[in-house]
């Protein structure tokens, strides 16, 4: 589109007349409202994944050296054992050891409007929330890796070209073949009046 906005401006119409103003402006303005778009698509896109990642839990109890402590979500590592009860946010992807089911929340993975039935041995999901119960789990999963992260990734890197774009992209490659058509025949014709004219 940059291309044939140069070539509106910079050729001129024929018997003495101007560059095409008209169609400069139009494709600059095509130009500046794709931009515009492609800017809040790819914002949006970035909000949606920093939304997904701040549903992480910040702080967990967690076993380490034989002593249970609270310590930051972000330095779990696959084999930590971690304490779960009702309110937590759940931490990590993890695996349920021995104990009484757990209700989890969650609807924000899974869309499922009531939570969902866990005992020992199933998986739970790093962003879920305990609703009741209370258990400890191994976790199998952090960061990026969960179920949770790559949901999150996904959003962040998705590279999918809009509709209006499509659209615009479409106008600006008939624009250019447009443009480059109409200069073949202009020179077509010159020569052949020249021609006529010289012979």
């Amino acid at each position: 589109m940059e291309a044939a906005a140069i070539m509106a401006i910079a050729l001129a119409n024929g018997d003495g007349r101007p560059p095409d103003w008209q169609d400069f402006v139009g494709i600059v303005c095509l130009l500046v409202i794709n931009s515009t778009i492609s800017f809040w698509e790819e914002n949006n896109a970035g909000n949606a994944a920093a939304a997904l990642m701040a549903g992480l839990a910040p702080k967990t109890k967690v076993l380490r050296d034989g002593k249970w402590s609270e310590q930051e979500a972000s330095i779990l590592v696959p084999g930590d054992i971690v304490s779960i009860k009702l309110g937590d946010i759940i931490p990590a992807d993890a695996r349920l050891l021995e104990g009484d089911a757990l209700k989890v929340d969650q609807s924000a993975l899974t869309g499922e409007s009531l939570p969902a039935t866990k005992g020992p041995g199933e998986e739970v999901f790093s962003g879920s929330t305990c609703k009741q119960g209370e258990i400890e789990a191994v976790v199998i999963a952090t960061g990026v890796h969960t179920f949770f992260g790559k949901a999150a990734h996904l959003v962040d890197s998705t590279n999918q070209v809009g509709h209006f774009q499509q659209v615009l992209t479409a106008i600006g490659n008939f624009c250019i073949i447009s443009i480059a058509v109409g200069i073949v025949i202009e020179i077509i014709v010159t020569y052949v009046f020249l021609y006529q004219i010289l012979y």
